[in-house]
């Protein structure tokens, strides 16, 4: 128990000493009240997790946190993925090349019988640019 308790003292310590450089290392005193106001939070925080041992409560905070961070994940990888839609990019990339053998293997034979190097190299006859 005293162990806990000499963990917890050298967390808070550890935490002020920290604190303390931040606010020092800060440029202007604007964002100051909002360093201060979040420390707070965090120093509540740290004040109250012998509390929510005690209590039984910190497996339930540690659960709830969990779940909140797989929803904001989960959301953020569906936003992706409207973007990808919207902007086609599944669209451009084409069919899966494993489906089809290697990538560009019609290719490669067409050039092959049609004189080419046989090195895997592509003749191109016509280009036409424009209509």
């Amino acid at each position: 128990m005293l162990e806990g308790i000499y963990g917890w003292i050298q967390d808070i310590s550890v935490y002020l000493i920290v604190m303390a450089a931040v606010m020092h290392a800060i440029p202007g005193k604007d964002y100051g009240k909002y360093i201060r106001f979040f420390s707070g939070l965090v120093l509540i925080l740290l004040l109250s997790t012998p509390l929510l041992k005690l209590a039984g409560m910190e497996g339930t905070f540690r659960a709830i946190y969990r779940n909140r961070e797989y929803e904001m994940e989960r959301k953020e990888i569906e936003r992706a993925e409207e973007i990808y839609e919207q902007a086609d990019v599944f669209g451009f990339v084409g069919e899966d090349p494993q489906d089809q053998g290697s990538p560009g293997a019609e290719d490669r034979g067409t050039a092959e019988n049609e004189g080419g190097q046989g090195d895997g190299t592509i003749r191109v006859e016509d280009i036409e640019i424009g209509e």
